[in-house]
């Protein structure tokens, strides 16, 4: 027995000694600026400034603050490298909490992970990257976006995954398996989940409409049809839709001299039924909707590194905002699951000191309002 413990207790420590964390930073000092690196690659006035703050609600302001953008309309643009590492035949968890303290109504709230080669100086837009990851919102569109970029090719997820687009903060987690699938967590509860080649467009269709067939020309995919036995009513096109109003009378002071023959207004007929249209029937013919007949795809290759990467070297923040105050922190790039959401659930502490925050400002705003509407009703 004692035995077995020793190895069950070895295992545990092995396990945990093999995880790695590639990148971590929680803001938690005011050094940030040694580690990011901010792009000049736009000019200086569309650039805009970022800067440490917890936000207007906190509980605990030095472990709750993060990046936060501060001017509107502006791009952001800045990078964090690690040391270099592939993916490979090992899980990615990439991780980090935001706190959109601005009721944000256009911009973006996600980050990007990179591959050696990116020049932090210049960074944009079209700087490569392997994983981009987190919030999207403007006017209608409210998902978390997470694209794959593979050979060379940005790869939209089909379906969109939820956001959450109110003031406290959330955990956006993503954990990438060698198995090829995906999992998309928000504040450590499930959004998304599935297999990488069925959830986006990288791949050939496994299978193809069968290009050597086509609908039979005697194919019958009508629904319904006119019933032949309905025929038009006689006289049906003499109702008109408007007759004169019989309850009107010509007015006693009407004069015909001075204002004309007198003409009763007319009102909607109520013998009137619209155009004639023929009964519809069920169509003894009708055979369904014609289905193509799938093939297997020439084409299509299986491929059992989707979610592979050779090389990655950075994070960065790139991203443009109508209106600012996005508060980036806890980012986490390790292959730990369980290290990540232990770190998420931490994180989630603070949530309802921040929803306590807001609860007790909009009181004090509705105090003196109130005061305010007293005052200057005497």
């Amino acid at each position: 027995l004692a035995q077995m413990k020793f190895v069950l207790v070895f295992a545990v420590l092995l396990a945990f000694a093999s995880s790695k964390v590639y990148f971590s930073d929680d803001f938690s000092d005011a050094d940030w600026e040694k580690r990011w690196v901010l792009s000049t690659s736009r000019p200086a006035e569309e650039r805009g400034k970022i800067g440490l703050s917890a936000g207007k609600h906190f509980t605990n302001e030095e472990e709750e603050r993060g990046l936060r953008t501060e001017e509107d309309a502006r791009f952001y643009a800045l990078s964090a490298e690690f040391e270099e590492f592939t993916n490979k035949d090992n899980t990615l968890v990439f991780q980090y909490s935001l706190k959109q303290d601005q009721s944000i109504d256009c911009g973006g709230g996600y980050l990007k992970l990179h591959p050696a080669g990116v020049d932090q100086a210049s960074y944009n837009g079209d700087s490569k990257y392997n994983i981009m990851f987190g919030p999207d919102i403007c006017g209608s569109t409210r998902r978390t976006h997470l694209i794959f970029n593979n050979r060379g090719d940005n790869h939209l997820i089909k379906e969109d995954i939820p956001t959450e687009t109110d003031t406290v903060t959330h955990v956006y987690t993503l954990i990438v398996k060698p198995d090829n699938t995906f999992q998309v967590l928000i504040d450590n509860k499930e959004k998304k989940a599935g297999s990488i080649e069925d959830n986006f467009a990288i791949l050939e269709p496994k299978q193809i409409p069968d290009p050597n067939l086509s609908k039979p020309e005697d194919w019958v995919d009508e629904a319904q049809i006119v019933d032949p036995e309905d025929f038009k009513p006689e006289g049906y096109d003499d109702i008109l839709p408007e007759i004169e109003d019989p309850e009107a009378e010509k007015p006693d002071d009407w004069d015909d001299e001075l204002d004309g023959e007198w003409e009763a207004p007319v009102v909607p007929n109520p013998e009137y039924k619209g155009p004639w249209k023929a009964r519809m029937i069920p169509n003894p013919e009708y055979k369904g909707e014609w289905e193509h007949p799938l093939v297997d795809n020439p084409a299509y290759e299986a491929d059992d590194t989707l979610y592979k990467y050779d090389s990655f070297k950075s994070v960065g923040i790139e991203i443009w905002q109508v209106k600012a105050g996005s508060i980036y922190g806890n980012i986490l790039v390790t292959d730990d699951v369980e290290e990540a959401k232990a770190a998420a659930d931490n994180i989630l502490k603070r949530v309802a000191g921040e929803r306590e925050g807001e609860k007790k400002a909009r009181e004090e705003e509705e105090a003196a309002r109130a005061a305010e509407e007293a005052a200057a009703e005497l």
